[in-house]
């Protein structure tokens, strides 16, 4: 069979790592695309160099070995090609011919200076330093490409994603061999909460696919094993760090400039950092998997025991990083490192492969019983320890079963071979570490099953919620009702009426709304035509409908979900309900917005959470505040947003962000501090301000006084101004705010940010081409309420909150499902909140009233049957009735009557 040919050059094309492998390892020839050549030969030859061509004694790094000449030789000829100008054919033909010249003595080639080489390149080829000569440009190429480098990168890159399978596949025979407990591995799923890390998770969901169905892990506790969504996990993240840099650097070209010199001139220093990473991921890589070598030994003969925990030693040693500062020792250095670690990985997938299956073969031959997962001891099963004791088959996960068949084919096992002698597994660990070596033609039928494997088994994969997302569940929802009745209520009582709106928007509708917040609308891609963004908030929906049909009064609530393209965090989510309160029109000054605040404490109050404030501020004070202190106009929105994260960073990180990102002085930075830092009872503030001339005289703030004023003694005669805090650092970073602003924030134990929130919006209506519409409104952000009541209900431990609101259990002991559908009809009709059970057993009726905490049973057994009677059940005072058939309705709705009093 003629040898693969790789061709280097031609439109479109990219020098990729496995050709730099296969190559190097002399499994393919190389090529210049025609056209390359071409160019060269219709091409005016460039000048040769004037200068010296000397040789001069040099340093040639003899610690390079011919697979990594051969990679460096294959990249150089690539930057050759691609840099093109002032490049001639010679150099890459005298490359193309020693690759291709088949096996040449390593120490031939000087790598250790560009003209060492080129002098040692002519040489190997028959050729003369002097005749063939050197161009500017490809002295350039060679002094300044890091072609060496690269190629040992290409050589790991490649050799890496074999690698991360091999240890993924090997690692879960481990598991079973040493019966470890892996609840901690395949446990690391994403949360949704936003800080799962990608690469864990991944692995944790392939060993949960890999050993689904297993009967031998879970019962030893080992941290080899819970570490391995880390440990691999941070593998594969280096992995794909050193991919994405190796293939960037593979197909950049030297540029040189018309007058010679160089214009993206870099060294190794980008790839250092990448390579350390991936040298200490390594590291850790060998070492968990030796830990899980000794920990499968400790069940083998004391001699097999010896010799791993000696071969163990040893390999330790060979992975300890070097402190070498030379850059491409280094890299020489790590390409050693991952043969290493394949070797000490040949070492756990022998002894597993090799383990397990004289497991299976002792169970043949002698019925040995094998203990199972402790999983059922430690839920308090009392049967766990009979369990354990019953002679079970040693079943291999579904995943884990097929690697050890096709690592056993490899070792050309009969299937029933135990580990009977050094000889066995030593010779088994050289044939895997031949195996795991991406030159061998069986290995990419072993990465392909295995990938098939953790790819193809979706219905063994737990499915997971986007980030930000939540589902809701029986008592989440009870919750949810309750308190969406509570708000509905209250906002019916001040006379609003319901509005609905799309989800989703036409973008233009809601950018130039949100200031720096509106980069995180989402944006859909609508099949309709149109631009369509998912509705940020539900005001500016709100604004657009007032506008959209010519509405000059309105006052409304909407309870709906929104959606923003946020980072997820503890009560933060990207879908969530907001449930809103406005008011539009022309009304007297400050009414609305004293009612507005008014329902938000209403709300708060009656939905029972806790302690809680609202911080109140003018945005008209806040822009008379900033223009006291020196800032111009069209910077008060975007100091406005660096004002608003106070409650989060401190005032010097904010002076920072003025300063050096927004562009004040310092000087006014710090005046901007003095002010923002004022905070207190409103009357009290509101009074101090008053005496301050610099806000008197201020048009803006003088007229924020006056409008504060108003609000604060209508708050103060309605009995709630104990909630508001007069705080001059809230800012409220939205664009479209004009008055009042507001934030309500919880300040029990739960931490959760700002719950509501909202202000005064008098230009946004005005926005969509009509007529200006004064507005107020506030939002109550009820996914973070809904943390508060779930994390209060879980401390109170009373389930004051049911999941159902059954009245009546209606009990038929046996299998009359007529029966049952007859009783339970008749409640229905009644408009009785009903369920039917239909069992033989009494503890199942009883077990269903009591986790469901129903108030009544309607229980019809034999006896009740044959006399035409039931019996009803009442759970909370434990007493039990005879009542006639004809009866039972009348009867239950008088006892549900007495129970509500």
């Amino acid at each position: 069979m003629a040898m693969k040919t790789v061709e280097i050059g031609g439109k479109g094309s990219s020098l990729t790592s496995a050709s730099v492998y296969i190559i190097a390892n002399g499994l393919a020839q190389v090529s210049i695309d025609s056209s390359i050549l071409d160019k060269f030969s219709s091409s005016k030859s460039p000048p040769v160099s004037k200068k010296s061509l000397n040789v001069s004694n040099s340093t040639n790094p003899s610690f390079l070995t011919t697979v990594e000449a051969r990679a460096s030789l294959v990249v150089l000829l690539n930057k050759l090609i691609i840099t093109q100008h002032g490049i001639r054919a010679t150099l890459p033909h005298l490359i193309t011919d020693t690759l291709n010249g088949g096996p040449f003595a390593l120490e031939s080639v000087d790598f250790g200076s560009t003209l060492g080489f080129l002098d040692s390149l002519c040489k190997v080829n028959g050729k003369n330093i002097e005749d063939v000569g050197v161009t500017d440009a490809e002295l350039t190429v060679l002094e300044h490409s890091c072609y060496a480098l690269d190629g040992i990168c290409a050589l790991l890159d490649f050799s890496l994603s074999c690698l991360s399978t091999v240890a993924d596949a090997v690692a879960s025979l481990s598991c079973e061999a040493s019966s470890a407990d892996v609840s901690a591995l395949v446990n690391s799923l994403d949360s949704g909460d936003g800080f799962s890390d990608k690469d864990i998770v991944a692995v944790a969901s392939d060993f949960k696919v890999l050993l689904t169905g297993s009967k031998l892990v879970g019962k030893n506790g080992c941290s080899a094993v819970s570490e391995i969504p880390e440990v691999h996990g941070s593998f594969r993240e280096s992995v794909k760090q050193v991919h994405s840099k190796t293939r960037l650097k593979l197909n950049s070209s030297v540029r040189i400039g018309k007058d010679g010199s160089l214009t993206n001139a870099t060294g190794g220093k980008q790839l250092k950092k990448t390579i350390s990473s991936l040298a200490e991921s390594l590291v850790h890589l060998g070492e968990s998997s030796l830990c899980r070598v000794e920990l499968v030994a400790t069940s083998q003969d004391a001699d097999i025991r010896s010799e791993v925990l000696e071969k163990s030693g040893a390999l330790k040693k060979g992975i300890q990083l070097s402190s070498e500062d030379n850059y491409l020792s280094s890299f020489h250095e790590i390409n050693n490192l991952v043969a290493t670690v394949r070797n000490i990985l040949a070492w756990e997938g022998a002894l597993a492969v090799l383990s397990l299956d004289s497991m299976e073969s002792k169970e043949k031959a002698q019925e040995v019983p094998v203990v199972s997962s402790s999983v059922e001891t430690k839920k308090g099963n009392p049967n766990a320890e009979k369990k354990s004791q019953k002679k079970k088959k040693v079943v291999l996960g579904k995943g884990t079963a097929v690697v050890k068949q096709l690592l056993m084919d490899r070792l050309k096992s009969e299937g029933g071979s135990a580990i009977v002698s050094l000889a066995v597994l030593n010779e088994s660990v050289q044939d895997l570490c031949l195996f795991f070596e991406p030159k061998d033609a069986g290995l990419d039928t072993f990465l392909k099953k295995v990938k098939e494997m953790v790819e193809s088994n979706d219905s063994r994969r737990l499915p997971k919620l986007p980030k930000g997302t939540r589902d809701f569940a029986k008592i989440e929802m009870a919750i949810r009702g309750k308190a969406f009745k509570i708000i509905e209520e209250v906002f019916k009582r001040h006379g609003a009426t319901a509005l609905d709106t799309p989800a989703f928007e036409l973008r233009e509708t809601l950018m130039g709304k949100y200031g720096e917040d509106s980069k995180l609308v989402y944006d859909l891609a609508d099949q309709g035509g149109e631009l369509c963004s998912l509705r940020y908030d539900l005001t500016v929906p709100f604004a657009r409908y007032v506008a959209m049909n010519g509405i000059t009064s309105f006052k409304r609530y909407q309870i709906a979900k929104v959606y923003r393209r946020d980072n997820p965090s503890k009560g933060r989510y990207r879908e969530f309900y907001q449930c809103d309160f406005d008011i539009a029109g022309q009304y007297e000054t400050m009414g609305p917005d004293f009612e507005v605040v008014k329902v938000l404490t209403e709300l708060l109050d009656e939905l029972n959470i806790g302690d809680y404030e609202i911080k109140l501020n003018h945005r008209k004070l806040l822009d008379g505040m900033l223009e006291i202190c020196g800032v111009p106009p069209e910077k008060f929105r975007t100091i406005c947003s660096s004002i608003d994260k106070l409650d989060k960073q401190p005032f010097e990180e904010i002076k920072k962000e003025m300063v050096g990102e927004k562009g004040l002085t310092a000087e006014v930075a710090d005046k901007i501090g003095t002010l923002v830092k004022k905070r207190g009872h409103p009357l009290e503030l509101l009074s101090e301000l008053k005496q301050d001339s610099q806000f008197l005289e201020n048009n803006g703030s003088s007229l924020a006084l006056k409008d504060l004023e108003i609000l604060f003694d209508a708050l103060e005669k309605s009995k709630c101004i104990h909630r508001v805090v007069f705080d001059l650092s809230l800012a409220r970073g939205l664009d479209y705010y004009t008055g009042v602003i507001f934030e309500a924030v919880f300040r029990g134990t739960t931490q959760v940010g700002s719950i509501a929130a909202g202000g005064r919006y008098d230009n946004l209506i005005g926005m969509f081409g009509t007529k200006q519409v004064p507005a107020v409104g506030a939002s109550l952000g009820i996914e973070r309420v809904f943390n508060i009541m779930e994390q209060e209900l879980e401390k109170d431990g009373n389930q004051s909150i049911r999941a159902t609101e059954t009245e009546v259990l209606v009990s038929i002991f046996g299998e009359d499902l007529g029966q049952a559908a007859e009783l339970a009809s008749e409640m229905w009709g009644a408009k009785i909140k009903a369920e039917y059970l239909v069992n033989k057993r009494v503890s199942k009726h009883m077990d269903r009233a009591l986790e469901s905490r129903i108030p009544l049973m309607v229980i019809v057994g034999d006896q009740e049957r044959s006399a035409n009677q039931v019996r009803i059940k009442d759970m909370q005072a434990n007493e039990e009735y005879l009542v006639d058939r004809d009866s039972v309705i009348q009867e239950v709705q008088r006892r549900l009557k007495l129970l509500s009093l």
